[in-house]
């Protein structure tokens, strides 16, 4: 197995992940900047052709980009297993910025496994992947700013979007839209997002159908009442990708990975940026990402100097955080029957009860599927209080014939 070198590692090819290349190349480093996706841009410019190119015309020559490779395994704190469609090989750094980025938090209710039920990220992935919703009508549900964007993406593509339900309170929405004044661009988008379709203070109880969804029933206040729909779109916020950071020894707090003002985390040589660090956007992704760039190519001075901007964004998500924190009414609606670990088929009747996650899958295999707990780790962290599990290696699904490699190198 091949054995690549690099002073500077981005594992995250998103704005963080971008940012912190640009800002980290010129300084004679051999930079290694990598994704999992075909190109990079992350979520947040996926498929957005123009913008993947002036992001990425902006990366010197001294940057090696990897593209549709990912990392498998944690081989020791500074060499990682890495897999692309042609085989695995090895990386060695000096040093590592980690901008893996966040995912949909999806939470059960009956129903959800119904096909056409997806997350609001989830269905924006899928319309810029090509998938055709036109003449469509579609209900996105949940909460966040991700729902607007989600509904918008939907419309361009000609779907005819029946309803945008907001879980959070009419009151919390209004205030936080009535101070987006400190925050010109997001009024801006704000404004371009609006839709009369727009509904705080509902939810989706349960996606309805035999075959494929039919329906959704919906509650607001004590009202309830059905919208006939071809897709469902419903996530209830981001979720920081923290397991490749926890498997590398990095402390996390509140479920990102924790850092300081430099972006630095608890392992001398590792740095974090964007998403896995806390849910804030795009802006202050790309502000973090820059921090961590100059820190990590011995800019301090610019590094400092670039906070400001940073502690502005970080304003932003407490706001975000505050307004769009999730209703107890929405870990209440899954009932005995409903699935959690869709991988294993397992229901909420076979999880309560149990002390915890590990006793859970000793019993029952929840989280022992393709996703390895990814997705109903975080639904039982809400729905029944329990800690996420911890990593394991290796750290997704991985070839055979690279683990074969991995003890071949060892004899």
């Amino acid at each position: 197995m091949t054995n690549q070198r690099c002073d500077l590692l981005i594992v995250g090819a998103g704005p963080a992940g971008l940012a912190a290349a640009r800002a980290a190349s010129g300084r004679g480093l051999k930079l290694v900047l990598l994704d999992d996706n075909p190109l990079p841009g992350g979520q947040i410019w996926r498929a957005r052709a123009g913008q993947v190119a002036a992001e990425v015309g902006q990366l010197p020559a001294d940057v090696t980009l990897l593209t549709q490779t990912r990392v498998a395994a944690v081989l020791g704190t500074h060499q990682l297993l890495l897999e692309d469609a042609t085989g695995s090989r090895l990386l060695t750094f000096d040093t590592l910025i980690l901008c893996t980025g966040a995912r949909e938090l999806l939470l059960p209710f009956p129903g959800w496994t119904l096909p056409g039920v997806t997350g609001a990220g989830g269905l924006q992935a899928l319309i810029k992947g090509g998938v055709e919703v036109a003449g469509e009508r579609i209900v996105v549900a949940g909460t966040g700013p991700l729902l607007l964007a989600c509904a918008a993406t939907a419309r361009q593509a000609g779907a005819r979007v029946a309803l945008v339900a907001e879980q959070a309170n009419r009151r919390a929405v209004l205030d936080f839209g009535l101070g987006l004044w400190r925050w010109p661009n997001k009024m801006r988008q704000a404004v371009q997002l609006a839709t009369l379709a727009y509904r705080p203070g509902t939810w989706v109880e349960a996606a309805l159908g035999t075959d494929r969804l039919e329906a959704v029933r919906l509650r607001q206040g004590e009202r309830h009442w059905e919208v006939a729909c071809d897709r469902l779109a419903c996530g209830y916020g981001l979720v920081p990708n923290v397991e490749l950071a926890q498997s590398l020894g990095c402390t996390t707090l509140d479920g990102a990975v924790a850092v300081d003002d430099l972006q630095r985390t608890a392992q001398p040589h590792i740095l974090a940026a964007g998403e896995c660090t806390g849910i804030g956007g795009n802006e202050l992704a790309q502000a973090t990402g820059r921090i961590a760039g100059l820190v990590a190519s011995d800019q301090l001075e610019a590094a400092r100097a670039a906070q400001p901007e940073a502690r502005a964004w970080r304003r932003f998500a407490a706001q975000l955080a505050q307004t769009f924190a999730l209703d107890p009414a929405i870990a209440r609606l899954a009932q005995p029957d409903t699935l959690v670990c869709r991988c294993e088929d397992v229901a909420l009747g076979a999880l309560v009860g149990h002390a915890d996650w590990t006793q859970a899958k000793l019993r029952s295999r929840c989280g022992m599927g393709a996703c390895q707990g990814r997705i109903c780790g975080q639904a039982t962290r809400v729905l029944l209080g329990w800690t996420p599990p911890a990593p394991r290696f290796p750290l997704q699904p991985t070839r055979i014939d690279s683990l074969l490699a991995l003890t071949e190198d060892e004899r």
